[in-house]
């Protein structure tokens, strides 16, 4: 092992020279033990503050930053990591903004811990859970778009001793679920369209479960599947006192979809055409309001359109503001890194619902007549 000149030598030390600098070189250095030189980094331990002192101008001297991360994750069984499960193409949800703001929140509630994200797209077309979920380091699983009754994702986790964080969808034991109020928005919003008179009300659904398929579906079929977001906001409008005279189900929450769907609706004679068009997100009700322009349907005159997220659109137009059930993105985000912090904590963890808020805007009205 080389030696080191003390401070003030005209030698330069090893780091200088090339090559990482080693924490006993550090410690060589300084004049103390590795494992002292060790405390001094760690911030903890009997050590005493001129022994620290001398322990990091040695570090400094050596252009020495710090141990390893391998080294330290090696010693405490941790990665370091939050495997985040986006469950999508990842060029799909990046063109989300509502798995963006999610995504948002819930990274920069780790970033304050130090903790790093893995994105894990997930997409299962064979029944088998991503390579990556099988694999990759980390130390808590977050299922950002939830869990289905047979969730190959959620299982490989779990045998591999992963705790695992579900945002919405089905509950599994032992794994902490944040939710949102969506059921009772879904409510609100059907109250506020039999308000206006509306009795055909059309809904554009989001994805249910893979394989992907499109296309018209029964209502019943969709609410009775698992607890998803798309059973939820069915209930809250059967709550309401709406039974859908038409379900579409789309491959993803994506304009192009919400575009296909409100093609499929809406180009029928007017007498089979419903009054009103729910749509299970704001991208998806963007779509089918493009689609009634193409179609010179004036709303909300002669259709009313709604959706669900509270997302800002501006590209629609000035005059448009689209009603919506608006939901705290950022805040869900946040609590699912909480919840993901407190399991690598090893904290009991209680399950979070998140209100939402109802926001009419100028794409509903009185129905037709």
């Amino acid at each position: 092992m080389p030696t080191h000149p003390q401070s003030g030598s005209s030698t330069p030390p090893e780091g200088a020279r090339g090559g990482r600098t080693t924490l006993s070189e550090v410690a060589a250095l300084a004049g103390v033990s590795v494992s002292t030189a060790s405390l001094a980094f760690s911030g903890s331990g009997p050590i005493a503050d001129a022994t620290r002192e001398r322990v990091l101008a040695a570090a400094t001297e050596l252009g020495y930053t710090g141990p390893s991360p391998l080294g330290r994750q090696l010693r405490s069984g941790r990665s370091g990591i939050v495997g985040v499960v986006i469950g999508d193409h990842v060029s799909r949800s990046f063109r989300d903004p509502v798995s963006i703001k999610v995504l948002d929140g819930l990274v920069s509630e780790l970033g304050t811990h130090g903790v790093g994200v893995l994105l894990v797209p997930a997409v299962p077309s064979d029944g088998a859970a991503d390579p990556l979920v099988a694999s990759a380091a980390m130390d808590v699983g977050v299922l950002v778009w939830g869990a289905r009754r047979e969730d190959p994702t959620h299982d490989a986790l779990v045998r591999r001793g992963i705790p695992v964080v579900i945002g919405e969808g089905t509950a599994k034991p032992g794994a902490p679920v944040v939710g949102l109020e969506d059921r009772r928005g879904a409510a609100d919003l059907g109250r506020h369209l039999r308000e206006l008179g509306h009795e055909r009300v059309a809904v554009v659904a989001l994805p249910v479960a893979f394989p992907e398929r499109t296309g018209l579906a029964d209502a019943d079929r969709l609410a009775d599947v698992e607890k998803t977001p798309t059973r939820n906001r069915l209930e809250g409008l059967a709550d309401a006192g709406i039974r859908p005279v038409a379900v579409w189900e789309t491959e993803a929450s994506l304009v192009e979809h919400g575009h296909a769907a409100g093609r499929a609706l809406l180009d029928v004679p007017p007498a089979e055409r419903p009054t009103a068009i729910v749509a299970q997100s704001d991208l998806l009700a963007a779509g089918v309001l493009l689609a009634a322009r193409e179609l010179e349907i004036d709303v909300p005159g002669e259709l009313s359109v709604a959706g669900f997220d509270g997302v800002d659109l501006p590209w629609l137009g000035a005059d448009v503001q689209l009603t919506s059930v608006r939901q705290p993105f950022e805040q869900k985000g946040a609590a699912l890194g909480r919840a993901a912090l407190q399991l690598v904590a090893g904290e009991d963890v209680e399950d979070v619902l998140l209100p939402v808020e109802l926001v009419v805007g100028t794409t509903t009205g009185p129905a037709p007549r």
